[in-house]
């Protein structure tokens, strides 16, 4: 056994402990109204601390083979946009990058391939899970090649509803209009690559493509929810990039799963051409639908929440302790956060006395009582 542990000894490989920060660039240039909108990041080693390394004071332009350029504007985190971009059709575009490290990098020129609107989105019941489906044709038979994108939206509510809140000296009512945190609006991104085509059909339809299911148990469902679908046109070599790097981030793992291969995309970096670059720009326009479900569309089920463990407790302005004698001010204790509250509760409803004295609150935790703490209470623009 001396002799087993002895001969143990840490590997690192040396893609994990590698200093190397390679570009990484998101977005497609969009030919409509809608923003263009570029993200630009470097790799993170595996072992760090760190989950982002944006790409700031980077100059970003959207170049034509004609020499006409479109620049964009920094945000913030990486993020670079330019709105309105209406490009002819018959020419072709690339995405040049200029980082503050003084680093070129050139997309390769692409035609704007310009996405067919969405037929139809709607969705499915089976197997107690809900199936997002959509139908695109193209009358123009062009487009054989798409990829998807979506972001849900969804009514979530506390467990418990609250009347009354805190200012942390004193309990005071609630103002239900401007400050209920019973009902709120969480959302999601899609976290999977979405894929499909009609180069081996014998017509361009795709009819009962999936985007994506989950349990009629969900949350997402127990009161409303929405999904918006965004359609990309791609070509023939950016749907091979989609589905390498599809195979390379969610198919590995498995011992029949496919090994990791090189992810070559259309991006490079003209000072140094060696150095490797991730990602894949696509010019054209982008459709879009957006449906709705209402839980009373669907069959009835328990939906899964997060509140298992919530209870209420009543909490006293003059709870006398048992067999002392004495009495402490529970509310100071456990609700107002400068009187003593070390993990102030929300109060939720008064306790009173037939005359109408305020004896005490009942109250909950935060978690409980707060829907904020998991999205926000300001309704969307686009809910109906």
């Amino acid at each position: 056994m001396i002799l087993f542990f002895s001969c143990k000894q840490t590997f690192t490989p040396p893609a994990i402990s590698s200093s190397r920060n390679y570009l990484v660039v998101e977005g497609v240039i969009n030919n409509s109204n809608d923003s263009t909108i570029i993200k630009l990041n470097y790799t993170v080693n595996i072992a760090s601390n760190a989950t982002i390394n944006p790409v700031l004071n980077a100059t970003v332009v959207v170049e034509s083979d004609e020499n006409i350029n479109y620049p964009l504007t920094e945000l913030k985190n990486g993020k670079y946009f330019i709105t309105n971009l209406s490009l002819d059709n018959s020419r072709k575009y690339r995405l040049s990058i200029k980082t503050n490290n003084n680093k070129q990098y050139y997309s390769d020129y692409v035609p704007v391939l310009n996405s067919p609107p969405i037929d139809s989105l709607y969705y499915t019941v089976s197997n107690n899970n809900i199936n997002i489906i959509s139908e695109v044709h193209d009358v123009t038979n062009t487009v054989q090649y798409y990829r998807w994108e979506y972001n849900e939206t969804w009514i979530i509510h506390a467990a418990f509803f609250s009347y009354f809140k805190s200012n942390g000296d004193t309990v005071l009512a609630r103002d239900l209009v401007n400050d209920n945190i019973y009902q709120c609006w969480s959302s999601d991104t899609s976290s999977t690559i979405v894929l499909n085509s009609t180069s081996k059909l014998k017509q361009t339809f795709l009819a009962n493509n999936s985007i994506t299911s989950f349990s009629l148990n969900s949350e997402k469902v127990a009161n409303k929810y929405s999904i918006l679908i965004k359609q990309y046109a791609l070509s023939a070599d950016a749907y091979i990039f989609w589905t390498n790097l599809k195979k390379n981030t969610e198919k590995l793992g498995g011992i029949f799963d496919p090994q990791p291969s090189q992810i070559n995309g259309n991006i490079h970096c003209d000072t140094d051409p060696s150095e490797p670059v991730i990602g894949y720009i696509s010019v054209g326009s982008v459709a879009s639908k957006r449906i709705f479900i209402a839980n009373q569309q669907l069959p009835p089920t328990v939906p899964n929440v997060p509140y298992s463990d919530c209870i209420v407790e009543t909490r006293l302005y003059a709870y006398l302790l048992p067999g002392t004698g004495h009495t402490i001010n529970q509310v100071n204790e456990y609700i107002n956060y400068n009187k003593g509250a070390m993990f102030p509760q929300i109060p939720l409803v008064s306790i009173t006395k037939p005359d109408g004295t305020i004896l005490g609150f009942t109250a909950t935790t935060q978690f409980c009582a707060d829907c904020t703490l998991r999205g926000t209470n300001k309704k969307p623009n686009f809910w109906k």
